[in-house]
């Protein structure tokens, strides 16, 4: 069947359309993307304002257009970090199924990084052992670690890309003093998780999700993505920590001219740096290697598994 995922995220709307069935992986139709940045929509008082609840609605309509178009079958439509923590998310979600007749799922940060987790185990398979799993939204920060499919712990923190640009680095270039008190607020959240996972013992193999690890791992000198999902992308600690200092001092306009660096995510480059550095630095990560799929595959998947035991 077709199937459309919509993925209502800190950072972008996605809509991925794949021809999946289960037992099979799901085939790549259609992506239709837009930048909404809706973590960086917030009111003083965490809310989603209006003209950013519209704007949803309307990427919302476009995404249904195109599934539409791409004859999709059944709709996969959820929400993650920045409408599930907005002060207003219930008003948000009614106005969304009011007027587009899409319910949002509003996943919890735990079961992003569980989605994740699954997705990733199936790319890798059974061989690839004990997993640890890093994934750096637009909103939060997602690790995850298990032998199985479904991961021993997975926890989410508030050290998303955009969320700690908007909130720590208004510079352009930012400030050496907001940079170090960033790097001291990411790694004092995520030394306070380490504990959770140590205590299963050392991972086999180490992976990272998310276009923020993917943009790292392609100025760290990684293959580009014109050169295919099966070429295999690492990112080296070493080769991150001498990036960290020069993105620090570059402006937005700078880091979009990287390779790989996208013009929307540029200015949340260093932001995602640091709490990549952070978590791979605490959790004693010399080289990780890049995952393609994602949160997105993982609802695909568990979709797959509900189809195959009906």
């Amino acid at each position: 069947m077709r199937l459309g995922v919509l993925d209502v995220g800190s950072n972008t709307v996605h809509l991925l359309v794949v021809d999946a069935h289960p037992g099979a992986r799901p085939l790549p139709a259609h992506s239709h993307k837009v930048e909404l940045r809706l973590a960086q929509l917030l009111d003083e008082a965490g809310a989603i304002d209006s003209e950013g609840v519209d704007k949803l609605i309307a990427v919302v309509r476009e995404a249904l257009q195109a599934a539409e178009d791409k004859g999709v079958e059944e709709m996969l439509p959820f929400a993650t970090s920045a409408v599930r923590e907005a002060s207003n998310a219930d008003d948000v979600l009614a106005r969304v199924k009011d007027e587009t007749g899409v319910e949002l799922q509003v996943l919890a940060g735990a079961e992003e990084a569980r989605l994740t987790f699954l997705a990733v185990r199936r790319w890798f398979g059974w061989s690839a052992g004990k997993l640890l799993v890093l994934d750096i939204g637009g909103g939060s920060l997602e690790i995850a670690y298990g032998m199985d499919e479904e991961p021993d712990a997975a926890v989410s923190l508030p050290l998303g890309a955009g969320r700690l640009t908007a909130g720590w680095l208004p510079g352009d270039p930012p400030a050496p003093d907001d940079v170090r008190a960033l790097r001291r607020h990411v790694r004092t959240e995520i030394a306070r998780t380490v504990g959770e996972f140590s205590r299963f013992g050392a991972p086999d193999h180490i992976v990272a999700t998310s276009k923020t690890f993917k943009q790292l791992a392609r100025i760290g000198g990684a293959a580009r993505s014109a050169e295919g999902l099966y070429v295999q992308r690492d990112l080296k600690r070493q080769a991150l920590e001498s990036w960290v200092p020069k993105l620090a001092d570059m402006t937005t306009a700078q880091r979009a001219a990287l390779p790989g660096v996208s013009e929307g995510r540029a200015n949340q480059l260093l932001a995602g740096a640091l709490v990549a550095e952070g978590a791979m630095d605490l959790f004693g990560v010399e080289t990780l290697e890049i995952c393609p799929w994602a949160l997105r595959e993982g609802v695909i998947l568990r979709r797959l598994d509900h189809m195959g035991t009906v």
